[in-house]
């Protein structure tokens, strides 16, 4: 009870704030090479074995990295009600999409080895692309919708209206950071596959990494640009309540140009978030050119670390802004669960999160090593 009156509201949003931003790196970093391989399937295995070592490299980890996913999804919903309402109504069609893709690929990777003919494995392969390209694109286009705003209002009773199209979010600033979000990904699955394959298949994904890198350094630039120069941000005008109830309507908002780039101005210790996303994907490309396999695939995920959180940094305190009515945007204030339960969520956290990374680290330690081709021509030991 001490700590609970020692966490006042505001320091409990933060800490939730901050914590959203941990569980969607946790999920970038782990579940992301698993769409990464995915997507690289088809073009760095040129056989069956080939293809059976790639899938084979996140076989025994891809249905773990899950739970980050779910993790996320739960936070959001018990933490940022307002958040978890608005983005998965407007973004239904997006999140319907989004799901089906992810649905697909346990039925791939469990259905592909079941028959020998070229012509079933490579339908199933082509599966595994599409549902790692598709997930992985439409999170980055939704990610630049939130930056430019969504087009949502509330009424005083907090009754939602969204008044977009699926087709809409599908503007180019958004379509160009899906492709962000695909670079980076790419190059995260390319040093997975690096560090767990041999041969020829680990030189092909190098190369793949090296392209996918040099990509992600300069579309997520062209991004910061584009940002800069054609999209507004939102800034808050009227008194903050911090400790206040959550209501999303008693505030005044208005949109400013280059507004997003105000933290990195008055708080310079946030730049490192896009500093180390830009340097993160250069030693991902320096690893990869150097055959340094943890080098690379470590800092790919900084890479994502860094580009991510600069999302959040330059947003703050803005999570869902609402193009249709400014007043209206959430915020790390006036968007969260009450300050009882955001502070039993944290108790909870604080207990089962350290168990699962703990979990998480030893299956990664027992499965550590390269996938072995032979074993996989003699169908031995590998699960696909």
């Amino acid at each position: 009870m001490v700590l609970h009156q020692l966490l006042d509201y505001d320091t409990l949003r933060i800490i939730w704030w901050l914590l959203m931003g941990i569980l969607l790196v946790g999920f970038a970093c782990t579940d992301g090479f698993d769409l990464g391989t995915g997507m690289l399937l088809p073009f760095v295995g040129r056989s069956d074995v080939e293809r059976r070592v790639v899938i084979n490299s996140v076989g025994p980890v891809w249905e773990g990295n899950q739970v980050w996913l779910i993790l996320g999804g739960g936070a959001i919903f018990a933490a940022w009600p307002h958040i978890y309402a608005v983005s998965f109504s407007g973004f239904y069609l997006a999140m319907f999409a989004i799901l089906s893709a992810l649905i697909l690929r346990p039925v791939a990777f469990k259905f592909r080895s079941k028959r020998p003919e070229p012509a079933w494995r490579n339908r199933w392969d082509w599966v595994l692309f599409f549902s790692g390209f598709v997930p992985t694109l439409i999170c980055g286009v939704a990610l630049g919708n939130v930056l430019q705003g969504v087009p949502f209002r509330l009424t005083p009773d907090m009754q939602i209206f969204y008044e977009g199209t699926f087709f809409e979010l599908l503007n180019p600033f958004a379509v160009l950071c899906g492709l962000v979000s695909v670079a980076m990904l790419v190059m995260h699955g390319s040093t997975w596959i690096n560090l767990k394959a041999d041969g020829v298949v680990a030189e092909r994904a190098r190369a793949y990494g090296r392209w996918a890198a040099l990509a992600t350094v300069a579309l997520y630039a062209l991004a910061g640009v584009a940002l800069w120069l054609w999209v507004k941000g939102y800034a808050v005008t009227s008194a903050v309540d911090t400790l206040g109830p959550s209501n999303p309507l008693r505030k005044t908002v208005e949109l400013q140009a280059g507004v997003w780039f105000r933290n990195y101005q008055q708080h310079a210790w946030t730049l490192a978030a896009p500093v180390l996303g830009i340097l993160g994907a250069l030693g991902a490309w320096v690893g990869l050119q150097a055959r340094r396999e943890i080098f690379a695939l470590l800092s790919s995920a900084l890479s994502q670390a860094g580009i991510i959180l600069s999302v959040g940094a330059s947003m703050f305190p803005f999570i869902l802004p609402s193009s249709l009515a400014p007043g209206a945007s959430l915020t790390v204030w006036d968007s969260s669960s009450s300050h009882m339960t955001l502070f039993i969520m944290l108790v909870a956290t604080l207990i089962f999160l350290p168990i699962i990374l703990a979990y998480t680290s030893w299956v990664y330690h027992v499965l550590w090593g390269k996938v072995d081709e032979k074993a996989i021509r003699d169908e031995s030991t590998h699960a696909y």
